[in-house]
């Protein structure tokens, strides 16, 4: 019998919500109109070659707008739906610790003191997290709950040095470390298909990661979006995109070597339709969604499933971010 968080085969952030909240939390994506120092030249330009100039906020409120008017609008919109009546404040476009630490306060406080407001969640890099933004950071957990969402999308060197991530596996570490000091929760981003990238890569991601005392996921599919260097890149290589079967017998994969203690925040993803070139079957969403719960019946599999298999495989190679490259 296949074990299931109310209903489904893995721990779902809606079954953490409804446990520790009673009923379903919303996210309000929120824009403090800050840069990213892969952007602006400190690291480099352009940004990450998948970037899109949104900084993967492309769906958040607009950043001219006072932080109490986003969320004002953005519960609107969502309330216009349905009744909802607690949300996560979520700060997503580019790098939201990348400012001076005042200022930082000032947006992040107007977040948490909406009553309705019971989580401050912030997507940032490794690389912008100095001693002025843990130390604010902790304050404010100790208000309300923060997250800390870091995007690392692989642990291979050499996929991290194609995709202009910036900054080394060892800083990611240091971060972890910080955050969870603070007793702040962390949440990952990985993205399944990066270029050159295996199932076996992959899947060394996910075994480093039930190794990192992190809380939550986003298993994110690669998407590749007009004006983006990846853009350029795929147009020139012709490197190979995942069908939706092959991501689906991917991510569940995945999920099924996954500590059943991390939180799975996102199975998929859907960019800009716009902007979208591949894989254009990522856009039905629901159908997508519809497949992988269809596949992890059909498998009878569920989180954590095969989770020694993966502790195996890091026993047996130690140093297995530079074992395997691209």
């Amino acid at each position: 019998m296949s074990m299931t968080w109310e209903g489904k085969p893995y721990r779902s952030l809606d079954y953490d919500m409804k446990t520790r909240f009673g009923e379903k939390v919303y996210r309000l994506a929120l824009n403090g109109g800050m840069t990213c120092p892969n952007r602006d030249g400190t690291i480099g330009h352009g940004g990450c070659i998948f970037c899109s100039g949104g900084g993967s906020g492309e769906f958040a409120a607009k950043a001219f707008l006072p932080i109490s008017e986003q969320i004002f609008l953005q519960k609107q919109m969502i309330q216009r739906k349905r009744p909802v009546h607690k949300f996560i404040a979520y700060f997503q476009a580019f790098t939201n610790t990348y400012a001076p630490v005042s200022y930082l306060e000032q947006i992040f406080t107007q977040a948490i003191e909406d009553p309705e407001v019971v989580i401050l969640s912030v997507a940032t890099r490794p690389d912008c997290l100095p001693p002025g933004v843990l130390a604010l950071l902790e304050r404010l957990n100790r208000r309300k709950p923060v997250w800390i969402e870091l995007g690392l999308q692989t642990i291979h060197d050499r996929t991290a040095q194609l995709i202009r991530r910036g900054y080394p596996l060892t800083c990611f570490e240091e971060a972890v470390r910080n955050l969870r000091t603070c007793g702040i929760d962390v949440i990952v981003h990985t993205i399944l298909g990066l270029p050159g990238e295996t199932r076996e890569h992959i899947l060394e991601t996910i075994s480093y990661l039930n190794d990192s005392d992190i809380q939550g996921i986003k298993l994110q599919l690669l998407h590749i979006l007009k004006g983006t260097d990846l853009a350029g890149y795929y147009a020139q290589t012709k490197f190979p995109v995942l069908s939706m079967q092959n991501y689906i017998s991917l991510l569940i994969d995945c999920v099924e070597r996954l500590s059943p203690d991390i939180t799975v925040h996102r199975l998929t993803g859907d960019g800009p339709k716009d902007l979208l070139i591949e894989p254009q079957w990522s856009t039905r969403k629901r159908t997508v969604l519809n497949q992988i719960h269809a596949e992890f019946r059909a498998r009878d599999t569920w989180q954590g499933k095969l989770l020694s298999l993966s502790s195996n495989a890091v026993k047996e190679a130690p140093h297995v971010r530079t074992i395997h490259t691209v």
